[in-house]
């Protein structure tokens, strides 16, 4: 019943603001229900804003680290390796003695996927700005502890997929990944023997696995968030995220 209640008095927001540009206008400038530290219950918009302000933190915190040198090289839960299909061919390669050349390819990935991270937060940005009151509702009180993420992978997969093909393609050359990729494939598909080629294009996994590596580390700050009184950085995250916590658990 209280989350029905919650629910209502966002849709009531929602209704006093029609449009995405309306309601936004409204949270950037305080408008209806804004901040008030002296009571316990969120108003309608500081359940908006404080969402929004997680989600940028949240967001902006991992396009940093994955974006940054190591980000994805030094983190084993996202750390690229050779495609699946071409993992046969890294231990063959190993085997005969070329450790270096298969090291050198792993690094370069995962490289091309810092590279391209760099470039994620405005996507995610536009996104958070676009959310609907229903979004937001849906978000705060499914009592999923992933529902940010999972709105982000809905709305912004094709997006980054769009625009990260030409950054990987660009970041895989400038860092050598192209090069050291083809030279192993064309390598393994000379030894004598190697019925099944394999195709040197990089550009498809690397990609995905970079969107793949965004939003594991995004739904890790949305868990810290809903879960960890010190994740929550200003007095609303506080406010806000202590009431879902109380609502939802």
């Amino acid at each position: 019943m209280k989350k029905l209640a919650l629910a209502s008095s966002l849709v009531l927001v929602f209704a006093a603001t029609s449009s995405c540009d309306t309601l936004n206008a409204a949270v950037n400038n305080g408008g209806i229900g804004s901040y008030d530290p002296n009571q316990s219950v969120p108003s309608s918009l500081e359940m908006i804003s404080g969402l929004r302000q997680a989600l940028e933190q949240g967001t902006n915190k991992s396009v940093n680290q994955l974006g940054s040198v190591n980000g994805f090289f030094g983190n084993q839960a996202v750390k690229l390796l050779f495609p699946p299909e071409a993992q046969k061919a890294e231990a063959t390669l190993r085997k005969l003695g070329l450790n270096k050349l298969c090291d050198d390819v792993i690094l370069s990935l995962n490289r091309a996927a810092e590279d391209a991270a760099s470039k994620a937060a405005p996507i995610f940005i536009s996104a958070i700005k676009q959310m609907t009151v229903k979004d937001i509702t849906d978000i705060l009180l499914t009592g999923q502890k992933d529902a940010a993420t999972n709105y982000f992978a809905r709305v912004t997969t094709s997006q980054l997929t769009d625009q990260f093909k030409p950054v990987i393609h660009n970041s895989l050359s400038k860092v050598g990944a192209t090069r050291f990729y083809s030279q192993a494939v064309t390598t393994y598909n000379k030894i004598p023997l190697v019925f099944n080629k394999l195709n040197p294009d990089l550009d498809a996994y690397v990609t995905q696995k970079a969107i793949d590596g965004l939003f594991y580390r995004i739904a890790q700050e949305e868990l810290n968030i809903r879960t960890s009184l010190s994740a929550r950085t200003t007095p609303l995250l506080q406010k806000v995220f202590g009431y879902v916590q109380k609502k939802t658990s």
